[in-house]
């Protein structure tokens, strides 16, 4: 930037805009221009984005609503992508004077002995956000500003002097998105405060006689208000919001796949040495839609898409450990890996009464297992309750394997060739395989094979056992011997 006087400015042509002019025009542009305005955003396209996209052309204050992790606090951050690279300040202000327009004490002062000599700077658009989290300490000094009794002494000033004014966070954001997190969380003492700004755009500190029309785009995010006793929006703020905008949960699999996959943030090591098969991504995404009907987890908390990443993490940890202790290079995601990601959805969800009486680690153990319960039907044949005697079932097989063996043991920490030996010695998982997934890749053979023995245990065709670290499979008898012996 070669510009730094304000006569230097006005020679270029340059034309001053509120941001909310910056935001509309901006985004006016890239929609002709066809390109994405917030990348990174899945599964929002027909609903939340085109409704963020008519606030900013009404040129509203916006206000997202919806349970935690469902990008509230991204989209506010990606609208950052929408103002101008630069724009000119009044050097050395506080509050990001627009010397066209300045507004603080400071900068008028400046102006009027300077003129057009006064010095100018850039602010860059990175530099245009704020954000603030709404919590009951939060005082209106906080946000709005308050006297300064140091700068008072230091500058020997009367308390009736407006240079003894400390700016809060609001004023510090002027030409800026300000952004509060929670905002039912703030006192509504606090957020009567806000009025004046929403409406009129000037704030008033401590009865002095001052107006500073800031220029700021407001973002709120809340929780819906039933969704704890913390506090609500008061109606009066609520009133004075542009647009109140509805944020939800990823509406399918395939899209909560894509925002766990660019969210998880893998090692390069763990992307190249661990393969997943595509079934076990699924089954990740369909625990979190479990968790989410589950009467068990509070709806009125939600389920984060978090839960989905740290769970997708922890079950690459734990290949990975296992890889490690087995000494190879290289290793695949199995079924019974799935017993790590117990601790990401126990510290992920928010359990009513009943669920606590279940426990947290039951719970959690429970959604598992109703993700391969819900996927098992889409891959395979029904499982049936009752037979009809004398007609033949797909799982026959299987079933008559075990009733002839003494069934699998699976132990966490087996070698992969050792787990390969074991599935592929039950030669009716691989016929069935080929039968009802011919196109399966071959490397998810295995996985397939122990996801047909935990959908047959789970359908009480056999029963399955968690010991230590082994998972074993056995014939019904067996376990029920096992049970009363």
């Amino acid at each position: 930037m070669k510009i730094t006087t304000f006569g230097a400015l006005k020679n270029s042509g340059y034309q001053p805009k509120t941001i909310k002019e910056e935001l509309r025009d901006n985004l006016i542009t890239k929609i002709r221009n066809g390109e994405t305005v917030f990348n990174g955003v899945h599964g929002y396209e027909d609903t939340v984005i085109p409704e963020l996209e008519r606030a900013i052309l009404s040129k509203h204050n916006i206000n997202f609503l919806g349970l935690r992790g469902q990008a509230k606090t991204r989209l506010a951050r990606l609208m950052v992508n929408l103002l101008d690279e630069y724009i000119p300040v009044v050097a050395g202000s506080e509050i990001n004077d627009d010397p066209y327009y300045p507004i603080s004490r400071y900068a008028l002062e400046l102006l009027k002995e300077k003129g057009d000599d006064t010095p100018i700077g850039w602010l860059h658009h990175s530099e245009r956000f704020a954000e603030k989290l709404a919590t009951p300490d939060v005082t209106v000094a906080d946000l709005i500003g308050d006297v300064d009794p140091i700068k008072a002494a230091n500058l020997r000033l009367s308390y009736a002097d407006d240079r003894v004014i400390h700016f809060g966070m609001i004023p510090r954001a002027n030409r800026s998105i300000f952004v509060i997190n929670e905002l039912p969380d703030l006192q509504a003492r606090i957020q009567v405060a806000l009025f004046n700004i929403l409406q009129e755009g000037d704030i008033q500190i401590r009865g002095f006689k001052l107006r500073l029309p800031l220029d700021i785009q407001f973002v709120f995010t809340a929780n819906p208000e039933d969704y704890t006793n913390r506090g609500s929006i008061v109606t009066p703020l609520k009133d004075r919001i542009g647009s109140q905008i509805l944020t939800h949960y990823p509406t399918s699999i395939e899209i909560a796949k894509v925002i766990t996959a660019q969210e998880a943030n893998l090692e390069a090591a763990q992307k190249d040495q661990i393969y997943v098969p595509e079934l076990a991504r699924e089954l990740i995404e369909q625990i979190s839609f479990e968790a989410r009907n589950s009467e068990y987890v509070d709806e009125k908390s939600g389920v984060s898409a978090r839960m989905s990443i740290t769970a997708f993490q922890n079950l690459l940890s734990t290949a990975e450990l296992r890889m490690l202790k087995n000494g190879s290079g290289k290793t695949s995601v199995r079924l019974s890996d799935f017993m790590g990601i117990v601790p990401a959805i126990t510290g992920k969800v928010e359990l009513v009464y009943e669920g606590e009486q279940e426990g947290p680690a039951a719970v959690a153990m429970q959604l598992i297992e109703n993700a391969v319960k819900s996927l098992f039907p889409i891959l395979f044949p029904k499982i049936e309750k009752l037979e009809k005697e004398g007609q033949r079932y797909p799982y026959d097989g299987i079933v008559r394997w075990f009733a002839e063996s003494e069934g699998v043991e699976l132990s966490d920490e087996l070698s992969d060739a050792d787990y390969g030996r074991l599935l592929d010695q039950i030669t009716p998982l691989r016929t069935l395989i080929e039968q009802y997934q011919p196109d399966a890749k071959p490397e998810d053979h295995h996985f397939l094979s122990e996801f047909i023995l935990w959908g047959l245990a789970l359908y009480s065709k056999l029963s399955k056992y968690r010991t230590g670290n082994d998972l074993q499979f056995q014939d019904n008898f067996q376990g029920y011997l096992r049970n009363n012996l």
